[in-house]
């Protein structure tokens, strides 16, 4: 694989509907970074398996995640409460995430040239995606608050769900990614926490900002 050298490498770990990729998001924009939102690769292999139940084994996930754009993440559907808790079963399959691990690699070292680097977020990018990471960060918040603004995002998507039913959904995620054996969601020691349950999203963007700015200026260009 491919190592791009001095570019900035961020890695993102959170629970589920804590905020990280709203703040990713502004991160990458504001830095001109490639964004990754590795969770949204388990929700699009467990659209795939939802779509075409009959074709789906190792050989067809293979070809999926070999073709994979960046746009094939943007259906709306994948954000489904449906999709995402058959994404976290997904996601405990080590053979699959073999083959996601190896995109996600791609994606952090090699992104491509018109970016000044790579930030990523998921449940396992601190430890496991890059170890080596320039800025590593822990985003949480109250599990109240992150089952609410969950709520708040379907149904937007005009999706008949209730907040108990987002409530236990999320509850039932966090069990799932902080017990299963391979590659569970931890903070790490080196990852800086960011809970955001009393924030807005501008100001979780500056107490970021403020953090990475500090380093670049200590150290120049990373």
């Amino acid at each position: 694989m491919i190592k791009r050298k001095d570019i900035i490498k961020i890695a993102i770990d959170s629970p589920a509907a804590a905020g990280a990729g709203t703040l990713a998001k502004s991160i990458s924009k504001h830095y001109n970074l490639f964004y990754l939102d590795t969770g949204k690769i388990y929700r699009f292999i467990a659209f795939m398996k939802y779509k075409y139940p009959n074709k789906f084994n190792h050989k067809f996930i293979k070809s999926k995640i070999n073709n994979l754009k960046i746009k094939n993440l943007s259906n709306r559907f994948l954000l489904s409460d449906e999709i995402g808790t058959l994404a976290s079963t997904i996601s405990k399959n080590k053979s699959i995430r073999k083959l996601v691990h190896s995109f996600q690699l791609n994606a952090a070292y090699n992104p491509p040239k018109k970016y000044k680097g790579s930030c990523l977020d998921g449940r396992d990018i601190t430890y496991k995606i890059i170890p080596d990471a320039d800025f590593k960060f822990y985003v949480t918040a109250n599990l109240k608050i992150r089952a609410f603004r969950r709520y708040k995002e379907l149904k937007k998507n005009k999706s008949h769900i209730s907040y108990t039913e987002v409530l236990k959904s999320i509850k039932k995620r966090d069990k799932s990614d902080f017990n299963r054996k391979i590659s569970p969601l931890k903070k790490t020691k080196d990852s800086l926490l960011i809970n955001t349950t009393n924030l807005t999203k501008r100001a979780c963007f500056l107490k970021i900002k403020k953090i990475i700015d500090k380093k670049i200026l200590i150290n120049g260009n990373i």
